[in-house]
């Protein structure tokens, strides 16, 4: 062994010390609410899977039909020989549903979030971002040469002292970015209030919407219609890969011009395949499903709903809110350890989900984040209660 691949093996061994390795378990069925892995069937409440769509049949035959009609892949970038029809009827149906002029797609959310920030803020800007904000927006704002402002959680008194601050340092122009929906604790970010902090001091807008699009809001438009917002956020990222089928792909979704100018400067897209056939085709018809999809967003509210009311009468501790992202909270010194086994131990009574400690959570908030599904039946729900109340009994 190398002394760089020993210093490798050190540090997973550390990863490993602290309790932070990441497991990949195999799944060896289609993703949706029923899946079976090498420890044998389960009811899976651990996939962004909101809509039901990423096995939907309509989903496939969509995907399948494109790979006869249009192929395998692209062997390129966009901007050499890799647009189809398909790509661009594909980023006029997005701004549809965000309620934007134009949209641009890329091979993930991650990518969309990590080249929007370099080309439209520099030097003389400032982005005052959400400390809570995904990943992806975090890399991408240290990509960017504009000055950099971070706001408490959702705290509206900060953000409004951030945005004095980047005022007074004499910035050109301010964008606000926030997730709409705050993955780990299931909140949604109180976007009318931002919305008008920005108005007030001149500031741009920027929603991570990944959480939300497809099945949040009236029509399934995201948070900007949940909280009244449409045409008042002016950057709007998002992916295809969670409610809108769940394959792989992002996008940014905002002016023309914005578009316009992302095609010409935005790395991850001016250097990445673009996204391929069966994928643009397959989303195409879980954004139509979407849209049409009145009862799978009233089954995903029931689901979601009753989860909750039944976890609280079994004395559960439950983050509030009404998304489907539900985490059940294992507070404390000896929480991780709790929410771990009892996470094992469900798997053992075919229901998967995975628990989250520190660092992934602030210290002593240990999780088990459940994620509810329109594919999830009611008898599905009570049975992840069951399985909830019983661990808990085994661990102790």
């Amino acid at each position: 062994m190398t002394d760089f691949d020993g210093s490798i093996a050190a540090t997973l061994d550390e990863i490993r010390d602290a309790g932070l390795y990441k497991n990949e378990r195999e799944l060896l069925t289609p993703q949706s609410a029923h899946v079976r892995t090498t420890t044998g069937e389960a009811l899976n409440f651990c996939a962004n899977n909101y809509l039901g769509l990423a096995d939907d049949p309509e989903v496939i035959a969509a995907a399948r039909a494109a790979l006869d009609e249009w192929g395998f892949g692209m062997a390129s970038v966009r901007f050499i020989c890799g647009t189809q029809e398909l790509h661009k009827q594909l980023e006029a149906k997005i701004a549809e549903l965000v309620g934007t002029e134009d949209a641009i797609l890329y091979s993930s959310c991650f990518d969309a979030n990590g080249g929007v920030f370099e080309v439209l803020f520099g030097a003389e800007d400032a982005i005052v971002s959400d400390e809570l904000n995904h990943a992806s927006i975090i890399d991408g704002v240290r990509l960017a040469k504009a000055k950099r402002f971070r706001y408490k959680n959702a705290d509206m008194a900060d953000l409004e002292a951030q945005l004095t601050a980047a005022k007074e340092g004499g910035a050109r122009r301010i964008v606000v970015v926030t997730d709409g929906v705050f993955s780990m604790d299931g909140y949604y970010a109180p976007l009318a209030e931002i919305c008008d902090l920005a108005e007030k001091h001149g500031a741009l807008v920027m929603v991570d919407d990944s959480h939300a699009v497809g099945f949040v809001g009236e029509h399934g438009r995201g948070t900007p219609e949940k909280c009244g917002v449409l045409g008042r956020v002016d950057l709007i990222t998002g992916t295809l890969g969670k409610a809108l089928g769940g394959a792989s792909g992002g996008y940014v979704a905002a002016s023309k011009n914005v578009v316009a100018l992302l095609r010409q400067r935005s790395r991850p897209y001016l250097f990445s395949n673009a996204v391929a056939p069966t994928v643009a085709a397959g989303s195409l018809k879980a954004i139509e499903l979407a849209l049409a999809g009145d009862d799978k967003r009233a089954a995903l509210e029931r689901n979601s709903r009753l989860f909750r009311e039944l976890m609280t009468e079994a004395g559960f501790d439950l983050l509030p809110g009404s998304h489907p992202i539900t985490p059940v909270m294992f507070p404390g010194e000896d929480g991780a350890r709790q929410a771990t086994q009892i996470a094992d131990e469900m798997l053992k009574r075919g229901v998967y989900v995975i628990a989250f400690s520190y660092p992934v959570v602030p210290q002593g908030k240990a999780r088990i984040r459940v994620q509810l599904s329109a594919a999830h039946s009611e008898e599905d729900v009570r049975t992840c209660v069951r399985a909830f109340v019983d661990a808990r009994d085994a661990v102790g």
